[in-house]
């Protein structure tokens, strides 16, 4: 059971090329930013935190902070051109009122991301989790995560730093509801 969760967690649990960027709170994820300009109609440049890049686009609404409110972004059109992505957003339609948007962080709400299998995770869920061993040794908790390519690996911050393969080898137990970890690791390893 472990194995398939994690099959499917390997498969569909990284919608976020980067899961823990700053300013994401527990109501609103980042997942790109809008970093430039393209042609004189008000579209714009995006970075995308998304896997793949293009995937920014298929988040509506989009979500930005202004001053200190929030407001709500409806992409018209959006598309990959050469290697970034370009948007046309609702109500910008033209160069200057889209050099406003410059710099923007874009969010979207944690319920617009599609719902998982039971025992897969987003890494966003992960992020923060106390890490222990069999021997109930506390590692550290979990900063981040990242893609290898044979596999996930946790970054476990504590009185060191361990890297921790997230696979059924070394994962005893996800225990979200605890905020807890279990590994077959240790602790001076």
């Amino acid at each position: 059971m472990l194995q398939k969760a994690l099959k499917n967690q390997q498969k569909r649990a990284n919608p976020l090329n980067n899961p823990t960027p700053p300013n994401t709170n527990n109501k609103r994820l980042l997942i790109g930013n809008i970093n430039g300009l393209f042609g004189t109609q008000g579209w714009v440049k995006i970075f995308s935190h998304t896997q793949p890049r293009k995937n920014v686009l298929s988040y509506q609404p989009w979500h930005i902070k202004t001053k200190n409110n929030w407001q709500t972004l409806t992409i018209i059109q959006g598309r990959e051109q050469a290697k970034t992505i370009v948007a046309k957003i609702s109500g910008i339609n033209d160069h200057e009122q889209a050099r406003g948007l410059i710099g923007t962080d874009i969010y979207i709400q944690k319920s617009q991301l599609p719902k998982l299998q039971q025992g897969s995770y987003y890494w966003q869920d992960l992020i923060g989790l106390t890490v222990v061993n069999q021997k109930n040794t506390t590692l550290g908790k979990v900063s981040n995560l990242f893609a290898t390519g044979a596999n996930t690996v946790l970054v476990v911050s504590g009185k060191k730093e361990y890297l921790i393969p997230y696979i059924a080898q070394f994962l005893i137990a996800v225990d979200i509801d605890n905020q807890q970890i279990e590994v077959d690791w240790d602790e001076d390893f």
